[in-house]
């Protein structure tokens, strides 16, 4: 397997894994200690705990929250993924009460995998 495409599959897991399915034991295995993350969202640092505690809002206010990736594309050890988030949004998230609605987004994200 190629660098570019271990590296692919290390961000697919984490998207699938960690992200979708909650599973925070993936989570310690694929984020290194020293992990920095350049585009913080609210009420988060911008390092492996920050990154952490936004998964973990995002599993708490949206319960069914996953991806769609559409496309990913790599070079050498940094990959760029298009995907649309999907969820319900059942508890709070960033003071905003529940509203029970289906929300959905895009995002591009880019991440170096080492």
């Amino acid at each position: 397997m190629s660098v570019s495409d271990a590296a692919k599959s290390v961000v697919r897991r984490n998207t699938e894994e960690v992200q979708g399915q909650g599973k925070f034991e993936v989570f310690e295995q694929l984020f290194a200690d020293d992990f920095v993350d350049y585009t913080p969202q609210p009420r988060t640092t911008p390092d492996k705990a920050g990154v952490r505690k936004l998964y973990t809002y995002l599993r708490l206010a949206f319960p069914d929250f996953h991806a769609e990736i559409h496309w990913q594309l790599a070079d050498g050890d940094r990959v760029t993924t298009f995907k649309t988030y999907h969820g319900t949004h059942e508890g709070p998230f960033l003071g905003i009460a529940p509203t029970h609605r289906k929300i959905q987004f895009e995002t591009v994200d880019v991440m170096r995998v080492q």
